[in-house]
């Protein structure tokens, strides 16, 4: 199944009720100024039949002379009704405004504290596209179109409700022609939004298909260029372009043919009301300016209701949005079901324990049976194939992988019985791909929980890392911006300063995941002889391509189809001519 088809039917089952109460849960907690703006809504909508009221008065006693005031009692009333209009809606609007934007600064944060400790599975999925846009669009949407909802359904409801009483105040027999209509156009409207429900949850999931291959794009433009990939990739952004095209016509048509439809039933009603109005007033039981007042308020109460009926297509917008936000709010997080502290010892043991992994709807294991024990201060090697489980088994040491069956046990305790603070608190990850931070080197150094180390702790391990007399030599020093993820570094230059955030950190154990595999061989020394300095003391297990790179280990892990297959010292493993031979062999002859 394409990624499109999945997200389209995930896009179509029915709207969870329960969104409502998660919604407007959160505008409540701002009660007090959504009471305060609603009583600013009303007495705005309140203007709307008083002035249609007084069109009566107007024209059956203003223009005989009765009342000679009205000269200029009654253009002061209508300035004065505009002027109450527009502090109203401004006050209204203004509180509003401050309620969206705060229950956004809230859901922001709130979607942001859960992505962080998501599993690591669901990074895996590729769907950054997707993450990205319930940041950008859909929390935005959330938020606007809540408060635009209730906005209108208290605004123009009042409004309706006042014009009706109005109608049936002025002429029972013309309201009642009006309340036979009204049903057939919100029948029609109702047809309508079924259909750009619809729609709208094809265009959500088609813009996040969009925002994924444009970021592919912009990451992979190198790629692009070099291996001419412009006709592929123009194609791929054509699709899903010239889908949502499709879906913002089709919306369009219905949008286009709803409000004609709805306004040809409410012609119907005005042919009638018209028709009965003249045999009312040739009778004599209809004036001219209760006629014209009724008229009036007939007319101010047609885009109210317009409002009402379309207010629905604006409530499954602000539903379909909430689906996105709250699935990402109320979604899995790791498991942290520890009550120990991990305190790591001079004595500590890692064993693993039987230990077997399968990924979702693999037909086999990725790791099968796994038992082995690390002393303290051990330096232990996982290689093979590519394949073969080597990375797998190295994340479920901090716990980004939980293991299918089977345990991992540290000073006896497994480590899900123990806390992932305390547990990632012993931890230091230097890994071929890695991850630095937009800002200085300073915070690339002392990141984290370790920010306030001082200058002094983040020159020793700049200069444990082979990386201080570079710092030395830029402009700004520690203070030196790196671009996003360490762009204005090179590769060997990333790597150090990896390392020299995990020097801060002197973590116990660490892990090196292909630590020097990308770098030529003087970035690799240089790296190499950095990392053997942070190994000194701490038990390191070390994911290795280089089979030079790790000779020196304790232990020697050689991982096959996600079995141990030998072990031994690099010597050991040797004599024996195994698989690990092999490939020493191999890379031997390449080198």
């Amino acid at each position: 199944m394409s990624l499109f088809e999945q997200k389209h039917r995930e896009g179509t089952h029915a709207v969870n009720p329960e969104l409502w109460r998660k919604i407007y849960k959160r505008v409540g907690v701002y009660w007090k100024a959504l009471a305060v703006a609603m009583v600013f809504v009303a007495f705005g909508a309140a203007t709307q039949p008083a002035m249609a009221y007084i069109m009566k008065p107007l024209l059956d006693e203003g223009f005989t002379g009765a009342k000679s005031y009205f000269i200029w009692l009654m253009p002061l009333a209508i300035v004065s009704l505009f002027l109450v209009r527009g502090i109203c809606n401004f006050l209204s609007s203004y509180l509003l405004a401050w309620i969206a934007n705060n229950v956004l600064l809230g859901m922001r944060s709130d979607m942001y504290k859960r992505l962080l400790t998501l599993p690591d599975r669901e990074f895996q999925k590729g769907d950054t596209g997707r993450l990205m846009n319930r940041f950008t669009i859909d929390a935005g949407d959330v938020t606007d179109y809540a408060t635009e909802v209730f906005t209108i359904i208290v605004r123009e409801a009042f409004v309706v409700l006042a014009l009706l009483g109005m109608l049936l105040y002025l002429s029972w027999q013309l309201s009642l022609i009006i309340f036979l209509i009204l049903p057939l156009s919100i029948m029609v409207a109702r047809y309508f939004t079924k259909r750009l429900r619809r729609i709208n949850r094809q265009t959500i999931n088609m813009n996040a298909q969009l925002t994924h291959v444009v970021k592919e794009g912009i990451e992979g433009q190198r790629v692009v260029k070099l291996f001419d990939g412009y006709e592929y990739e123009q194609s791929r952004f054509s699709v899903v372009n010239a889908a949502l095209r499709k879906f913002a016509m089709r919306k369009a048509s219905a949008d286009a043919a709803m409000t004609p439809l709805t306004q040809l039933c409410i012609s119907f009603a005005v042919a009638a009301v018209i028709a009965t109005a003249l045999y009312q007033g040739n009778a004599g039981t209809l004036t001219v300016g209760a006629f014209v007042a009724f008229v009036t308020a007939l007319a101010q109460i047609f885009d109210p209701i317009k409002r009402l009926t379309n207010v629905a297509s604006k409530a499954q917008k602000m539903l379909i949005a909430a689906e996105s936000v709250f699935s990402l709010i109320d979604g899995s997080q790791e498991k942290d079901q520890g009550k120990h502290e991990l305190k790591i010892n001079n004595d500590a043991v890692i064993e693993f324990k039987d230990v077997c992994f399968r990924f979702p709807e693999a037909e086999r294991d990725t790791l099968s049976n796994i038992s082995l024990t690390v002393k303290s201060g051990e330096t232990i090697a996982f290689v093979g194939r590519s394949g073969s489980g080597k990375t797998t088994l190295a994340n479920m040491i901090p716990r980004f992988i939980e293991p299918s069956a089977g345990c991992i046990t540290i000073n006896g305790y497994d480590i899900a019985e123990v806390t992932l603070k305390s547990l990632r608190n012993n931890l230091s990850l230097v890994s071929q791909n890695v991850v630095l931070f937009d800002g200085s080197i300073a915070q690339n150094v002392a990141y984290g929980s370790y920010r306030n180390a001082t200058e002094s702790q983040i020159t020793e391990a700049l200069k444990a890392a082979n990386l201080l007399e570079f710092v030395k030599s830029l402009p700004n020093g520690l203070q030196t911006d790196i671009g996003e993820n360490g762009a204005w570094l090179s590769g060997g230059q990333r790597q150090r300063l990896a390392i020299a955030r995990a020097l801060i950190k002197n973590a116990p154990i660490l892990i090196l995941d292909e630590a020097t595999s990308a770098l030529d061989n003087e970035s690799e020394r240089q790296v190499q002889a950095s990392l053997d300095l942070l190994m000194e003391g701490r038990t390191t297990f070390v994911i290795a391509h280089r089979l030079s790179t790790v000779q020196n280990a304790n232990c020697i892990v050689v991982l096959d189809h996600g079995r141990i297959v030998e072990s031994g010292t690099h010597d050991e493993l040797l004599r024996k001519g195994g698989l690990y031979a092999t490939l020493y062999q191999m890379q031997f002859r390449e080198d």
